[in-house]
């Protein structure tokens, strides 16, 4: 975590002889066997947290550290960032209080970098507690603190207790920890809760209770966090006993009004038997159950409180479940409307955008995202369709990330960009004194550069007929004969291709390889426009944050957000990272308002023809569009060249497949 951090002076009680248990810590983790752990009757957990603080952070268990505290601003910015988790925490650890008071324990939430959100804190031991480092605002992550309760839970994800000597640091042999992760609906830990003692008494074994009333608590925030993320979907709620529906401890699904499953809380797992979201998100109701979202949605409108009796396809189980079906507007509804301003904290901007990451909350890109993973490591080709701009390179990177060769390299190829004459030497490479103008040394094809990675063609409808033979041997073949060579280098191909145009069509009027269509084409992936997603809000902030420095912030108005979400985007979402882009730049005191955004943004009636007719060919849009830009440049080709920022060649390509006249009639 990158935050400005100031040092308290605050201190911890030292044991009078911290050294025998660094003296432990160093021998148990630098050994690293069963038999250390078991002689210090140690959890293996403890060992391998131990061993990390060691090995991994450089660690001093008997250094007197003194404990890190982010400042009160960035202490506000992570507050308003989880604003919706530390409501309703919140009123949780008031109901949790309740029931461990007078027992010693302060309450904490964190986020997962191990600073601690808020806290309730038994007034009378709020001194003792200051002392110990553990505040709001506090980092307790294994980085900085050692093995303990709140940054081991965050590292292993999942319930954990760590009790006196457990930790790592020998000035935090005092404390015993118990701690819960808390998922967000899509199964990533996003907080701990952490119940915490200064003077516990008895022995590991006498936690036990408390770590079970903490994870309770912590899976009752999860459902609280899941139906108000979700009130908008159509809810599923299931239970293999008919009297826990509709409760707390039922599991849950977020069903889309084409009855794709969007999300389902860590219950709905369990009971399913399900090992990841992966195995349950993106699928239809009819692929879980024995029934289609149509059949229950029939039965819910006939009856106020219907009442399913369900059994899963895979197992057979019996389940009773209900559904709840909510405006699909409501989201919209009970969003930003009436919050003046809408605070996004900075992420990374070279961060590694996942499968999951990618998909967000729509359900299309759900789907995409499970049949991706699926087709990782096999063989079968993948095509990616998609409107320009809709993020067709990041996906396929995506796929190559979530795939056993995600070492390798990922080698990007744009088939529409490059001139025609280059095409054949960027692709398959040339020796020495090849042609005119060739390097001296000669040079490896993208081709072969990707060789144990992945190839990823992009445009690959605008690739030359001639070009496509030579393509299709090379796949056939897995093997590429550089220009000028006679020797043929083995290969060792994965290929993606990514598209616009409707490569069927292109086959269809002679201009793509009937052959090498029916080998790319193994699965195709439909990416939707970003006027068509579903999840158009929470996409809207996150390319927000790839465009804010890591450990800044800024603010939109609620109005502004507004106004995004309801454009129709016709760039999709390149065009909404550029538009992002400047009015960032532009604003005044890192606010975005209405006044930072295109007129055609803020203008409703300017929006383009895609929104207002959505069926229109994509062909037809780019011939429409590369006229506009032709007449507005007086039919002077270099110039449109230079405007569309591709090659002359490119352009005379696209002028040919589109019938335009190269002058003006």
């Amino acid at each position: 975590m990158r935050a400005d951090r100031r040092n308290t002076g605050l201190s911890n009680p030292v044991p009078s002889e911290p050294l025998p248990h660094a003296d432990l810590v160093i021998r148990v983790a630098g050994c690293g066997s069963s038999a250390e752990l078991i002689a210090a009757s140690l959890a293996p957990t403890v060992g391998s947290s131990w061993r990390r603080c060691l090995n991994d952070f450089n660690l001093d268990p008997a250094g007197d550290y003194q404990p890190t505290v982010v400042d009160q601003t960035r202490i506000k910015d992570l507050q308003a960032e989880h604003e919706e988790l530390v409501q309703i925490a919140r009123a949780e650890m008031d109901s949790l209080y309740e029931q461990i008071s007078g027992s010693g324990y302060a309450l904490l939430l964190a986020d997962t970098s191990g600073v601690i959100l808020c806290e309730k804190i038994d007034p009378t031991l709020r001194r003792m507690f200051i002392q110990a480092g553990l505040i709001v605002g506090a980092e307790w992550s294994e980085q900085r603190e050692g093995t303990n309760g709140i940054g081991t839970c965050a590292a292993e994800s999942r319930p954990i207790t760590i009790h006196q000597s457990d930790h790592f640091r020998s000035r935090h042999i005092g404390l015993s920890c118990s701690a819960a992760p808390i998922h967000d609906p899509y199964g990533r830990v996003v907080a701990v809760l952490d119940a915490s003692s200064v003077s516990a008494e008895g022995g590991r074994e006498s936690q036990m209770h408390t770590v079970a009333l903490v994870n309770a608590s912590a899976r009752l925030i999860e459902k609280c966090l899941f139906l108000r993320r979700h009130q908008g979907d159509a809810l599923l709620r299931f239970h293999h006993r008919p009297e826990f529906v509709d409760l707390l401890h039922d599991g849950a699904m977020a069903v889309s009004t084409e009855g794709i499953v969007v999300a389902t809380d860590m219950t709905g797992l369990r009971l399913l038997g399900a090992k990841s979201h992966q195995d349950i998100v993106g699928r239809s109701i009819a692929d879980i159950f024995d029934a289609t979202f149509a059949e229950l949605v029939a039965g819910s409108s006939t009856s106020r409180r219907a009442m399913y009796e369900l059994r899963d396809n895979l197992h057979g189980r019996r389940y009773f479940a209900s559904l709840a079906q909510h405006n699909s507007h409501s989201r919209a509804v009970s969003g930003v409307s009436g919050r003046a301003l809408v605070r996004v904290a900075g992420a990374r901007s070279d961060a590694v955008l996942t499968l999951q990451d990618l998909a967000g909350d729509d359900p299309v890109m759900l789907r995409n995202m499970r049949n991706a993973q699926r087709v990782a490591d096999c063989a079968v080709s993948v095509l990616i369709r998609g409107p320009t701009g809709s993020g067709k390179e990041a996906f396929a990177k995506g796929i190559h990330l979530a795939s056993n060769r995600a070492r390798r390299a990922f080698v990007a190829v744009n088939c529409a960009a490059i001139p025609e004459s280059l095409i054949e030497s960027e692709l398959f490479g040339y020796t020495a004194g090849a042609f005119t103008g060739a390097r001296r040394e000669g040079m490896r094809g993208r081709i072969a550069q990707s060789s144990g990675g992945t190839l990823f063609l992009d445009e690959i409808g605008d690739m030359p007929l001639s070009l496509q033979t030579r393509l299709l041997r090379v796949l056939e073949e897995q093997e590429v004969t550089p220009l000028g060579s006679e020797t043929a280098v083995k290969l060792d191909l994965r290929v993606i291709c990514a598209s616009h145009r409707n490569l069927r069509e292109l086959l269809t009027r002679g201009m793509f390889r009937e052959d090498l269509y029916y080998r790319l084409n193994g699965i195709t992936l439909e990416l939707p426009a970003l006027a068509c997603r579903r999840d158009k809000e929470s996409l809207i902030r996150k390319c927000m944050a790839s465009e804010i420095a890591a450990g800044a912030t800024a603010s939109i108005e609620g109005a502004a957000l507004d106004r995004l979400a309801a454009y129709a985007w016709p760039g999709n979402i390149r065009e909404l990272r550029n538009t992002l882009r400047t009015a960032l730049a532009i604003c005044e005191n890192s606010v975005v308002r209405l006044s930072d955004l295109p007129a055609e943004i803020c203008q409703p009636g300017r929006q383009t023809a895609s929104a207002a007719e959505p069926d229109i060919s994509l062909e037809h849009a780019e011939r429409e569009a590369l006229l506009r830009v032709i007449e507005k440049n007086d039919w002077v080709m270099s110039h449109v060249a230079t405007q569309l920022g591709i090659s002359r060649n490119t352009l005379y390509r696209k002028i040919k497949r589109h019938g335009i006249p190269l002058t003006r009639n």
